[in-house]
């Protein structure tokens, strides 16, 4: 190993620390680490671009612009005071409607965007049935996880994977939609039995819940409407995507360009509303990693993979789908997939069969969030938006729910790919 090779890992290792540690802002931390990598000429100016998956960009940009949209035509609260009725104020039922609720919009959107509005609806709900929001609020960071695991465009790693494997909507909907809803079955039914006694109701609380106007929710309905068109035909194009040889980012920034010119919303307002801290995060990660592959340190981290396990394709599947989930549960899961896969991308230049290699990622990255607190970006929103009304979720009490119920999501994704790729 030569000293720059020792160097790009250095910087890669700092960097991490930091975004782990949170001691300084994980985006200044990923563009530090790039522009290091720049300032160092360990990736030359004329490569940079050529190491950003722009697709995954375009996707992130466009269904960030969507759902701003569409937040102020009052959906989202409607459906959380709809749901409430329906649930006759039943706690549990409206626990495990808000739960599906979040699987079904982490699926459809993303778990971040989703969170951020299920979250303060869940508070007002408990509010009035005078409960405690914290099993709600847990319940949901599994299921917004677990959601987010069904789609490509679910969780940002399913983006990066099938951007990067060249898979479509429907790969995912085929390989892991239909294990995310075993899981999800099996995860609410053990937390049915975990939170049952905490979701008792008093009757005039019921009777309030049944009082509230769903409809005075909503804001705009001209809105309203166009924007479920729009959702309609930009679920129609992630279906259809790879028919017409289209990327998905391409769907995506088009449904968002439709919806603004429609829409008549203030243009500046939606597009300040984009994380774009985010999107420095991403391109910087993708040049940060893309310095590690310029130096070749993926091409050795490959080929110690493969001595490992021999070049089997099963025993390789197995490491990569356990070692993705315990370290997702402990580091952002972002950063690490994108490090795995130019790594996967390697092996199959060398002749492996890498097909299975990308579900295995896939399933133990987004599961593994699942593990603690900090394992995914959902998990740290809705606890900082229960720990500012006054709900404090600690490490230690999600802990204890959380990472027993992902060891078991990845034994039954361990089985489920065993069964699809003996």
């Amino acid at each position: 190993m030569n000293s720059t090779q020792i160097f790009a890992i250095l910087i890669f290792l700092v960097v991490m620390f930091f975004i782990m540690t949170e001691k300084i802002d994980r985006t200044v931390a990923a563009m530090g680490g790039a522009i290091i990598m720049v300032l160092f000429k360990i990736i030359p100016h004329d490569k940079i671009i050529g190491y950003i998956d722009f697709n995954t960009i375009g996707v992130l940009i466009g269904m960030m612009l969507v759902v701003s949209v569409v937040k102020n035509s009052g959906l989202f609260e409607y459906i959380a005071i709809f749901t409430a009725k329906k649930a006759k104020g039943d706690a549990w039922k409206i626990l495990l409607s808000f739960a599906l609720i979040t699987a079904f919009l982490s699926a459809t959107l993303d778990n971040v965007t989703t969170v951020l509005l299920i979250g303060p609806m869940t508070l007002v709900i408990t509010q009035i049935l005078e409960l405690n929001p914290i099993p709600f609020l847990i319940t949901e960071i599994l299921a917004s996880n677990i959601g987010g695991t069904a789609t490509l465009i679910g969780d940002p790693p399913n983006i990066m994977i099938g951007s990067a494997a060249g898979l479509g909507f429907n790969d995912f909907l085929t390989h892991t939609a239909p294990i995310a809803v075993v899981i999800l079955i099996v995860t609410l039914t053990i937390l049915y039995f975990l939170y049952r006694n905490h979701l008792i109701v008093d009757d005039k609380h019921k009777t309030e819940i049944l009082s509230l106007d769903e409809k005075k929710t909503i804001k705009d309905k001209t809105l309203l409407i166009k924007s479920l068109v729009v959702m309609a035909f930009i679920l129609i194009g992630f279906i259809t995507h790879q028919s017409f040889h289209m990327e998905s980012s391409t769907v995506a920034l088009t449904g968002a360009v439709v919806l603004l010119l429609i829409g008549k919303q203030d243009v500046e307002e939606i597009i300040g509303s984009i994380e774009w801290a985010t999107i420095a995060f991403f391109v910087s990660l993708f040049v940060l990693v893309g310095g590690l592959e310029q130096v070749g340190i993926i091409h050795a981290l490959a080929n110690t993979l493969i001595e490992l396990t021999a070049g089997r394709t099963t025993m390789t599947m197995i490491v990569l789908l356990w070692l993705s989930a315990i370290v997702s549960s402990f580091l952002d899961n972002i950063p690490f997939v994108a490090t795995l896969i130019p790594l996967v991308l390697t092996m199959g230049a060398q002749g492996i069969d890498i097909t299975p290699l990308w579900w295995a990622i896939s399933l133990g990255a987004c599961l593994g969030g699942n593990g603690t607190l900090i394992g995914a970006s959902a998990n740290v929103v809705l606890a900082n938006i229960g720990e500012k009304n006054g709900y404090k979720i600690t490490f230690g009490k999600y802990f204890k729910t959380g990472f027993p119920l992902m060891l078991l999501s990845i034994g039954i994704a361990t089985i489920y790919l065993l069964l699809i790729f003996r």
